[in-house]
């Protein structure tokens, strides 16, 4: 269960979650027509190895990733991680030379996306989160394609200070991500995180965020029940089913340009099959946005 000051690593709470994440971008970086191709995702399975290992060597055919629900999970990953690839893209051709990762988890986008010449990269995450990223990566010899920097700092605290001093200007655009993130903040904090990214961002930024529709209190409240009782994991437990706002209304409203596409429609451009409404994944599918926003 989640507190107002609790923390993790890598197999624990929030931080073990990234894991999940990492082994459906393996899986779908695996696939002839993959969405997106992550090679280090499968290095940080196996680093850690259990579970994480044996859904990948095929060791684990009952795990939920190799279940229905885990097929859409894995086409799922393989979309948000294109959508927000290309947002960068967008951000380093139009001059963006800050990239801020929050929650950065184990993304590696600093590692293998093309990155002009003179970005700096800023990733924020709890401490041991970006201590086992970077053991990992340079125990392999691995080199990010840009400056790369860490900022450990809790994303409930003022992250926004702890950025300044690492170097980010704030005269000069960035391009923000918030992928995976908002669901394990509360909404008070989600707010302060919209907040500080405008105050932030200098004419030209990008912004990128991942959210979710809340679910209805007694389903989210049973969800977790269920979850508790037939200790199947950990996700109902550690998210805050809470909005403050939805990303393009807030973000729009205060001189940016928002763009949101629902997952299910992303999926549908991609070609990706949708569950249908008896699924387990559908509430996942039909609940997800993606936006990006430049300011103007």
């Amino acid at each position: 269960m989640r507190s107002d000051n609790d923390t993790w690593d890598i197999t624990t709470s929030v931080g073990s979650t990234a894991l999940f994440v990492a082994a459906a971008r393996a899986l779908e970086a695996d696939k002839p027509d993959s969405l997106a191709v992550d090679p280090f995702a499968s290095v940080f399975c196996h680093a850690v190895g259990g579970r994480w290992a044996a859904v990948l060597d095929g060791e684990a055919p009952g795990d939920k990733l190799h279940t229905e629900f885990g097929t859409h999970f894995v086409n799922y990953q393989g979309a948000r991680t294109r959508y927000f690839d290309d947002m960068f893209a967008r951000a380093t051709a139009d001059g963006v030379r800050q990239i801020v990762i929050l929650a950065a988890g184990l993304d590696s986008r600093a590692y293998r996306l093309p990155w002009p010449d003179d970005t700096v990269i800023f990733e924020l995450d709890q401490p041991q989160v970006l201590d086992f990223k970077r053991r990992v990566l340079e125990g392999r010899g691995s080199r990010p394609g840009a400056e790369r920097r860490e900022v450990a700092v809790d994303l409930r605290d003022d992250w926004t200070g702890a950025l300044r001093a690492d170097g980010f200007d704030a005269t000069r655009p960035a391009a923000f991500l918030a992928e995976g993130l908002m669901i394990y903040l509360p909404a008070a904090a989600q707010g302060d995180l919209f907040r500080g990214i405008d105050d932030l961002a200098a004419a030209g930024s990008h912004v990128g965020i991942e959210e979710g529709e809340p679910m209805p209190e007694p389903a989210y409240e049973a969800a977790k029940a269920a979850e508790l009782a037939a200790d199947d994991g950990e996700f109902f437990t550690l998210i805050y089913n809470e909005r403050y706002a939805r990303a393009a209304d807030w973000f729009g409203e205060r001189g940016w340009t928002a763009m949101p596409t629902p997952l299910a429609t992303y999926l549908r451009t991609l070609a990706r099959p949708l569950p249908d409404a008896t699924s387990e994944a559908y509430p996942m599918v039909q609940s997800n946005t993606l936006v990006r926003a430049v300011k103007g």
